[in-house]
């Protein structure tokens, strides 16, 4: 017997819920149908998917991740292929998920978002932030189609799309000292205490700043949170430096910020959409690839 679409939509249910009674109750059907689903598909392709553990759900095995990647893959396709079949001179429809930076979400998604529904009233995009690590999993694993982060330390399976370059900057004070200034100084800064911005990857890169000078930075305070570090920054308590620049010279406390040019030769980051290299995309992942190049230049 051949496996099923039905099939493969419980398994990835059970996947995402991580137990069969959780799937049953988020797909209105009964826990039975599920594990026979399965149990033919574990038999069909000799296979273990799920690992059981007594009273707390299940888990995938290596082989299960690898499995329900692609069955994630071919579901999303087979819609895709539905909707075209049905609608080939109508708007495009469905479900597209989304991973996003966590840092960049907020300054570029909103607009990115309202161009979408003015373009493609009738696609759903469904949200997934993280930092590096996160989006990458969901990526590889197949829980999103797209990501939208920096091309830092990305693993060589995932295609790159690049929207826009951006160069690190200081983040100071109003009051300040250096604020006054048209640039600056590495050499300057190092002294100083820093307000880091502790994100996977984003940490390593903005030390890397200071140590491909010479210099290292003294760290005062860590945080994950964007706005904490303009917070932290506005109030006193150090410098920072930060890739995207928000419109608002102001903290949320109202304190105001400046930002400033580094004097020394810096790397830049590239914010890129990213997606495995083996994935066809859908329609709605490539209508969404086509209306970011058009519109993120203007919007960062």
């Amino acid at each position: 017997m051949q496996y099923t679409l039905r099939q493969l939509a419980y398994l990835v249910a059970v996947a995402d819920h991580g137990s069969v009674t959780a799937a049953a109750n988020a797909l209105y059907t009964s826990q039975p149908g599920i594990s026979s689903a399965i149990a033919q598909l574990e038999a069909q392709f000799g296979l273990q998917f799920f690992i059981r553990h007594h009273a707390k759900g299940v888990s995938l095995t290596p082989a299960g991740q690898s499995f329900v990647a692609a069955a994630r893959n071919l579901l999303a396709h087979a819609e895709d292929l539905s909707q075209h079949a049905s609608a080939l001179s109508q708007s495009l429809q469905g479900n597209l998920e989304l991973g996003c930076f966590t840092t960049i979400a907020p300054i570029f998604l909103p607009r990115l978002l309202a161009a979408m529904r003015e373009d493609y009233p009738d696609i759903s995009v469904r949200l997934h932030e993280g930092d590096t690590e996160q989006l990458q999993q969901a990526l590889l694993s197949g829980q999103t189609e797209l990501a939208l982060l920096y091309d830092l330390d990305l693993a060589p399976s995932l295609y790159r799309q690049t929207l826009q370059t951006v160069l690190p900057y200081v983040l100071l004070p109003v009051d300040h000292p250096l604020a006054g200034q048209a640039a600056v100084s590495l050499q300057d800064l190092a002294p100083l205490p820093m307000v880091l911005l502790d994100l996977p990857h984003s940490r390593e890169y903005f030390l890397s700043v200071f140590r491909l000078q010479g210099l290292e930075a003294r760290v005062r305070h860590k945080t994950v949170n964007f706005e904490l570090v303009r917070g932290l920054v506005a109030a006193g308590n150090g410098y920072a430096l930060l890739n995207l620049r928000p419109r608002t010279p102001q903290s949320y406390a109202g304190d105001q910020l400046v930002c400033l040019p580094i004097a020394e030769e810096v790397p830049a980051l590239n914010i890129v959409l990213a997606w495995p290299q083996e994935l066809r995309l859908t329609r709605r992942a490539e209508a969404f690839v086509t209306l970011c190049e058009r519109n993120i230049s203007r919007l960062g």
